[in-house]
């Protein structure tokens, strides 16, 4: 059907016709669909935008998923090098599985406090974070370029990594739950949400406490004042 004219209670329609997808996907499929006619509206392409009324859809926040600790150690002892550096930089360092395949030996230098990585996020948003002293000299003994070569514009897919970083872990764990597990390490250790923020590249405060497992004893605490 083309997409001009359109109704509102056909737009509703649509996405009502999609309960089988996630709540999270309903709502990206819905801010597609706002942004679309938004602009077909001011472009004069219609007279009215048909998708600005369309219902909200409430999608329940995520809890953090931290890998257990006795998961991530087995997977560093990895006997393939290769896996063992890409689960050292999730797990030490809140690495994208993205993050990881472009990462190259250029990106990791040092200053006056220690080593550290320029990580090229999510959107070419960069940031830089802390290396482990031992995670940096085994990375900078790779030779120059990316620091897992592939087939993607020199390196390794995203996917493989995650794909990996996986089969290293148990069945049930995944890559991306060593970075809630990173997130949720560095906080407890800082007690500073807004450097965890920092360090995983989040905009917004309330994305990292989706990956920050708050310790029960810390909210007794907080009671306890």
């Amino acid at each position: 059907m083309p997409p001009f004219p359109m109704s509102l209670d056909f737009l509703a329609g649509y996405l009502g016709g999609h309960a089988q997808l996630s709540a999270s996907s309903r709502a990206s499929m819905r801010s597609s669909l706002r942004a679309f006619y938004r602009w077909a509206f001011i472009t004069e392409r219609i007279a009215a935008d048909p998708a600005a009324h369309l219902p909200k859809i409430k999608v329940n926040p995520g809890k953090p998923r931290p890998a257990p600790d006795a998961s991530v150690e087995a997977a560093k002892r990895t006997h393939d090098i290769r896996t063992r550096l890409m689960v050292q930089l999730a797990a030490h360092a809140g690495m994208r599985c993205g993050e990881i395949a472009v990462a190259a030996r250029e990106d990791i230098f040092e200053d006056l406090l220690g080593w550290s990585i320029l990580i090229h996020g999510k959107g070419n948003k960069e940031r830089v974070v802390e290396l482990r002293d031992e995670l940096a000299h085994m990375l900078r003994q790779l030779p120059p370029g990316y620091l897992f070569p592939g087939q993607i514009n020199g390196h390794i897919s995203a996917s493989y990594v995650s794909k990996l970083i996986s089969n290293a872990l148990p069945e049930g764990v995944t890559a991306h739950m060593l970075r809630h597990w990173f997130a949720t390490k560095t906080y407890r250790a800082s007690k500073d949400i807004l450097a965890v923020r920092d360090l995983l590249g989040h905009a917004s405060v309330a994305t990292t406490q989706i990956y920050t497992l708050m310790d029960n004893d810390v909210k007794r605490r907080a009671v306890n004042f």
